[in-house]
């Protein structure tokens, strides 16, 4: 049976009302997890997003979380606890968006410099204008000469 869960959101109002009764750490493989007494019932901190019960790779992190929290007193069960040696959990969702992220600030980088180029020549007094009719008429040309080209009628 998977154990009942509390957010962290319930957790802050019932130490805002005083109704914590108790903080239980639990070691566990990687990990800190955390059982709060309040009532007549225990529940395991949830994390955020996944709703599945919060590992808390480091201690510390753990102490500042209930200090910050309001408990300050806690008691911890070690027994199960295993350091697995450092290893990293990844998010390959995470690392994908932030792949993303970091290309969307590359092209924008990128396109504020083109656009900044061009304003500067737009505002350069020595730039030559070219009109539309005359780009349209060029365009055309070339377009006549590539039909030429691929049907192998080139001169």
């Amino acid at each position: 049976m998977a154990a009942e869960i509390i957010d962290h959101n319930t957790l802050s109002r019932l130490v805002e009302a005083g109704a914590v009764r108790g903080a239980h750490v639990i070691g566990q493989p990687g990990g800190w997890s955390l059982m709060v007494k309040y009532g007549m019932a225990e529940r395991a901190l949830a994390a955020q997003r996944s709703r599945q019960v919060r590992v808390f790779r480091r201690m510390e992190t753990l102490v500042t979380y209930l200090k910050d929290m309001g408990i300050q007193h806690f008691d911890v069960d070690a027994a199960d606890y295993e350091n697995d040696g450092g290893k990293s959990y990844t998010r390959p969702d995470r690392s994908a968006a932030l792949r993303q992220t970091h290309e969307a600030a590359t092209h924008n980088k990128w396109f504020l410099e083109q656009v900044e180029t061009a304003l500067h020549e737009a505002d350069n007094p020595n730039t030559e204008w070219v009109s539309h009719e005359t780009v349209k008429e060029d365009m055309a040309r070339q377009r006549i000469e590539l039909l030429a080209r691929i049907k192998g009628e080139t001169e």
